[in-house]
């Protein structure tokens, strides 16, 4: 099949490879982007690239706290100078502290509630587009509960491009913070290994296998080695055994517990996170332009 310019970029974009070895990994894979991103790391041309990795729409994220609930918002702009201005940002606290207050099943359903009579929600972010002249769009949200002895730990990082919400059982809602500013830094994507997808650590095992300085070596030592970068790779996206982000010497596991608590859940939200914005070639307008 024909590869295009525009599936080289992308994987370029996603892997920092060369144009050239992008184009290879494209045809060896038959256009398929996932499997070319597996075959680069093979090759050891590509560190874990991941889906999603570029960050595109504007924005801001929000937590919004309410006794023994949370939400946490992801409210999407054009551009961020709109996301930075007084009405998006007056927009962003009204829009999360309604979803904790009412709970809503989903998008569809916060933006029919209703906030002010005969005014929903959709309403007043429609209002607010016209005044910023930019379509406001609610992306997503989720809502948390937790019980009277647990703590949430909320954390927003560079004016709400990224934020985290954490659950902790027991310790202080000092500690949580502390977690949740490590969750936001540091991403990780489950709370203990436990949690990571069996299918997840088979692929992983499956390209570490398949890794070009393993080739010639035996069986039994070609898995003792795999399983040393299998556990790595576990430590890295588990929260609970990476390094803690305010004292690398212990892992956010034995800060957790020297706190006497334990994490129970996170939800980080990163503004665009696996959105792709469009991408305008200045020149190329202006030639438009011009012709």
């Amino acid at each position: 099949m024909a590869i295009t310019a525009a599936q080289v970029k992308e994987l370029r974009d996603k892997t920092s490879v060369g144009m050239m070895d992008a184009k290879k990994a494209l045809v060896e894979s038959e256009g398929d982007l996932d499997k070319a991103i597996d075959l680069l790391r093979e090759k050891g041309m590509a560190k874990a690239a991941k889906k999603g990795d570029r960050v595109a729409a504007e924005g801001m994220t929000y937590v919004a706290v309410s006794g023994n609930k949370a939400a946490i918002i992801e409210l999407n702009s054009e551009t961020d100078f709109v996301a930075g201005n007084a009405e998006f940002n007056d927009l962003l606290k009204a829009v999360a502290n309604t979803i904790v207050e009412f709970s809503p099943k989903d998008v569809e359903a916060a933006l029919a509630l209703e906030v002010e009579a005969g005014q929903t929600l959709n309403d007043k972010i429609i209002g607010t587009t016209q005044i910023t002249g930019e379509k406001i769009t609610l992306r997503r949200f989720t809502v948390v509960e937790k019980s009277d002895a647990e703590n949430f730990g909320a954390y927003s990082h560079l004016a709400g491009s990224i934020s985290s919400l954490v659950v902790v059982d027991g310790a202080s809602s000092e500690a949580a913070r502390d977690i949740a500013m490590h969750v936001a830094a540091i991403a990780p994507k489950y709370v203990s290994d436990d949690e990571v997808p069996a299918e997840v650590v088979e692929k992983e095992k499956a390209v570490q296998l398949a890794s070009e300085d393993l080739a010639g070596k035996p069986d039994n030592i070609k898995e003792k080695m795999v399983e040393g970068r299998i556990k790595k790779f576990l430590a890295e996206i588990s929260l609970l055994d990476q390094a803690f982000v305010k004292n690398g010497d212990q892992t956010v596991a034995q800060f957790i517990a020297s706190q006497n608590g334990t994490v129970k859940s996170f939800v980080r939200y990163q503004v665009g996170d696996g959105i792709e914005k469009k991408v305008t070639d200045l020149a190329e307008e202006v030639a438009k332009q011009l012709g």
